[in-house]
């Protein structure tokens, strides 16, 4: 399975008043992990949108265990874990200190200009 990890420090406008990583803020993270790991394999987004591709998010999840507060340094693991002709699914851990304080996962579903579900170029749904 293709798999990558980003390091993100947690910046101070990123938490709540209690100084912790506002919980919307994962799947930012989330996305800038997917990104990195495409950038990984050579490709970027910008360049499949020029293509005529769009990867939608479908489906968001994500299991709190721990918080993260400000300034503390996250590795984000990304991990593909399945692909069709239309759909691309990644899981996601994120560790502080080398615990696992958050796990998520999305479906990105392929889509065209026109917003209508379309097939992936071959070289990403086989990406596992």
């Amino acid at each position: 399975m293709l798999t990558g990890e980003i390091q993100i420090r947690v910046r101070y406008a990123e938490t709540d008043r209690m100084g912790l990583l506002h919980h919307a803020n994962y799947l930012v993270y989330f996305e800038q992990a997917r990104t990195e790991l495409l950038r990984g394999r050579h490709a970027s987004y910008k360049e499949l949108e020029d293509q005529g591709y769009f990867l939608v998010v479908a489906k968001a999840e994500v299991k709190f265990k721990n918080p993260a507060h400000y300034d503390d340094v996250l590795t984000i693991r990304t991990t593909v874990t399945r692909t069709s002709a239309v759909r691309l699914e990644h899981k996601y851990e994120v560790f502080r200190d080398g615990v696992l304080i958050t796990e998520g996962a999305t479906t990105l579903a392929c889509v065209g200009r026109d917003g209508k579900l379309r097939e992936m170029p071959q070289w990403l749904s086989e990406t596992k």
